[in-house]
């Protein structure tokens, strides 16, 4: 389960991917391909939520990592590679780093 604390060390990357209605399903299941099969294969790897985008062409992808070397050097894996590809051929990505700097529950 993820817990969003500003006292977790690590790196948070909130992706937003853009694509056309028909190929949203499709980007779901290679994140979820690679969020199950590939990612904790990568040191530094801690977890990842897919979240569909009711309007039918986002996928928001919410992962954190140890650090953003690790994150580095993921990308540079044959396998992470390759499945990038494949997510880079029908969507368009925006990836930013964050840090929790606060949580609010009631």
């Amino acid at each position: 389960m993820t817990e969003i604390s500003t006292d977790n060390d690590v790196v948070t990357y909130i992706n937003v991917f853009t694509v056309a209605p028909e190929n949203q399903q499709r980007l779901i299941e290679l994140l979820q391909y690679m969020a199950r099969e590939v990612m904790p294969k990568q040191p530094g790897y801690v977890q990842a939520n897919i979240h569909r985008g009711l309007e039918g062409t986002r996928v928001a992808n919410y992962n954190q990592w140890r650090s953003q070397a690790d994150l580095a050097a993921a990308r540079e894996d044959a396998d992470v590679r390759a499945c990038m590809e494949q997510v880079l051929k029908i969507a368009t990505l925006d990836l930013v780093p964050y840090e929790v700097v606060s949580v609010h529950r009631p």
